[in-house]
Order: structure tokens, then C-alpha cells, then sequence
């Protein structure tokens, strides 16, 4: 029987393939494929790890918009939380989909950003619905009506009124996540979620949409679309913890960043820093 090698080329991987022109049906198709360990199970590029991360998501989100839909119609203020869930689906599957698109050499399991944030990262999140939830138990059985943010409203036509926090809230997630989504597409392979120290080769400086607006269009998203998760909640307190804490973050993160990018780029991200703005307060 003829036999017909055949070899192909996948991320720096060799994948040796063996095929038969008159395959029998008692024969495997493929005798022997080699693939590397870091797309089997546990590895770094698990394709089962990836399949069940955008699964759970999925799942996530389809079930909590049920709900946060459910709720709104029947005007119980506990919406939020569903509602808080479901961006939180959106933004770490949105976290892993771009990097693929637009930056596949560095796509992998933790690119979904879910378990590899940190311990304060989980912390924030359940704070929050922590506070959401002790402070409509407590006010529902009149114990204690803790501190939440402004009720303010307006009514456009009879018979609708809407929250002007809820709606900047809105407004904030929706102008954070399209900024850094955008930040993702337009840098490319030159987007990474850590603080690179060398550069690459195929590390260029990007100056134009987004990065245009802002010098850290990644950074200023995720700062207003945290602020704004909180605004939709009602929380007081963790909004101004959140806005403490990812300001912190970020200016320390960006200080340590653009030591590295003048190496990079010198009197090039010189210029460029002096002509455009971070757009996250008093960070220059």
C-alpha cells in the first residue's frame, strides 16, 4: 500500500503526519500525530481549558441576562447583580476573543484573565456583591439603611424614570469596554497583559485611534468600566474603594511601564507622552 507523508507547520511545532491514499477500515487514519504538550489538557494552550472557559461564560451570561431581564420587568432593585455578572461574562470572554483575533501567538488559557488576576482582583468583585446584597437585606427588613449612592432620577415621559447613577454606570462600562477592546485591536501583537522588560521584534509604537485619545486606552478602560460596574450596583462604598485602588494601581503600573517604553522607543515615546493624556484623573 502507498503510503503519503505529510508534515505541518503550527505555532513553531512540527505535527508529523502519516496517511493512506486506500485507507482500510481496521487501519487508524492517522498512525502517528505529535502535538505539543501545551495544547493537551492543562497545558498553558489547553484547547480543552479554552472550550470550557467560553462555555461557562456563555452559560453565565445567557442565564444571568434572564434574570437581570426577569427582574427589571418586575422593577425588583436586585437586577443589578445579575446585571453585574453578565458584564463580567462579557469582559473576560472579551479578554480572551481579542487577544486571539488580533494577538494569536499570545493566546492562551489565562488570556481569559479569570484565575490569574490576583487575589485583591477577587476580593473587589465579591466586596461588591457583598455590599449590594447586606445592603438590601438589612433595608428590607429595616434594620439599617447603610450608606448607597444617590437615588437621582428624572422622568423624560410619565411613567418613566431613570437613575442618573444606573445610566453613567451604563455609560462608563460601555465607554471602558470599548476602549479596551479597541486598545487590544489596534496594538496587536504589541498588546500584552503583563509589563514587558525587553522588546520584542515585533514590538512597535502605536500612536493612532484609540491610542490617539489616550496613551493607555487599555488602562483607562478598565478604570471607568470598574467605576461604572459600581455606579449600576448602588455601591458607595465600593466605588470609592474602587476608584482608591485602581488609581493606585494604575499609576504605578504606568510609571513602571513607560520607564521600559522609553528604552523601547526613546525620544519617540518622549514626544509622544507629551502630546496625549492618560484620561484617568491627576495620572499625567
Amino acid at each position: 500500500m502507498d503510503k503519503e507523508s505529510s508534515s505541518a507547520q503550527s505555532n513553531g511545532k512540527i505535527f508529523d503526519v502519516q496517511a493512506s491514499q486506500h485507507h482500510h477500515y481496521d487501519e487508524p487514519l492517522f498512525p502517528q500525530i505529535r502535538i505539543s504538550p501545551e495544547y493537551l489538557p492543562d497545558g498553558r494552550r489547553s484547547l480543552s481549558g479554552i472550550s470550557r472557559n467560553a462555555f461557562g461564560l456563555g452559560i453565565a451570561l445567557g442565564l444571568t441576562s434572564l434574570l437581570t431581564i426577569q427582574l427589571l420587568y418586575a422593577g425588583h432593585y436586585l437586577w443589578r447583580l445579575p446585571f453585574f455578572i453578565s458584564t463580567l461574562s462579557i469582559f473576560h470572554f472579551l479578554e480572551f476573543d481579542m487577544t486571539a483575533r488580533f494577538n494569536p501567538p499570545d493566546a492562551k488559557v489565562s488570556s481569559f484573565l479569570l484565575f490569574n488576576n490576583g487575589r485583591a482582583y477577587n476580593i473587589a468583585h465579591s466586596a461588591a456583591v457583598t455590599e449590594i446584597v447586606i445592603r438590601y437585606t438589612l433595608n428590607s427588613y429595616g434594620y439599617l439603611r447603610l450608606t448607597s449612592l444617590p437615588a437621582l432620577s428624572f422622568s423624560p415621559l410619565d411613567g418613566l424614570s431613570i437613575s442618573i447613577p444606573v445610566s453613567l454606570g451604563v455609560v462608563f462600562i460601555l465607554v471602558g469596554q470599548t476602549f479596551r477592546s479597541l486598545a487590544m485591536k489596534q496594538a496587536g501583537t504589541s498588546f500584552n497583559h503583563m509589563v514587558q522588560s525587553s522588546k520584542k521584534e515585533d514590538h512597535v509604537l502605536i500612536t493612532t485611534g484609540v491610542y490617539s485619545l489616550s496613551r493607555h486606552p487599555a488602562y483607562f478602560g478598565f478604570f471607568w468600566w470598574g467605576l461604572g460596574t459600581q455606579l449600576v450596583l448602588g455601591n458607595f462604598i465600593c466605588f470609592l474603594a474602587y476608584a482608591a485602588i485602581l488609581w493606585k494601581f494604575f499609576a504605578h503600573r504606568i510609571m513602571h511601564e513607560e520607564k521600559h517604553l522609553v528604552n523601547f522607543f526613546g525620544n519617540a515615546y518622549e514626544q509622544y507622552r507629551k502630546s496625549t493624556r492618560v484620561l484617568i484623573p491627576f495620572i499625567s
